[in-house]
């Protein structure tokens, strides 16, 4: 099975996040004629960057490319996951972080911001978990 391998080298590390605050960070976004979204290499490479800058671990990368340039990109986490996907005819990218731990989320996502040269962007943050401190 993809990532297995280098999931268990983490078991310390999601034993610790089991009982940590669980977010979900969801941007909206327009592109410019500058933003990188056209090239799933480039974009590849950004999002890991984005993702080691907030102290996450990239454990799996998968990518769809589809025939009007549209990319759907996911980064499995050690903390979780990171997906990107893009409307190039809308101009439109639509950012997901779902995070545990010790990942700064914010970090993550200021970091795609900027080297994604969005415009208009939209954070919305969410606590994800159950009540009662069983998360």
């Amino acid at each position: 099975m993809p990532g297995m391998e280098a999931a268990s080298s983490y078991t310390d590390l999601r034993r610790q996040e089991a009982v940590s605050a669980k977010r979900l960070y969801a941007i909206d976004a327009v592109t410019t004629p500058a933003s990188p979204v056209n090239d799933v290499d480039i974009l590849t490479d950004i999002a890991v960057g984005a993702v080691r800058a907030g102290s996450g671990h990239v454990l799996d990368v998968s990518h769809v490319v589809f025939p009007n340039g549209a990319i759907t990109l996911v980064l499995i986490l050690a903390e979780s996951h990171l997906s990107i996907h893009t409307w190039p005819e809308e101009r439109l990218i639509a950012i997901d972080l779902f995070s545990c731990g010790a990942i700064d989320g914010q970090r993550v996502l200021a970091e795609l911001t900027a080297a994604l040269h969005l415009e208009a962007a939209t954070v919305t943050e969410v606590e994800r978990g159950l009540p009662g401190g069983r998360s």
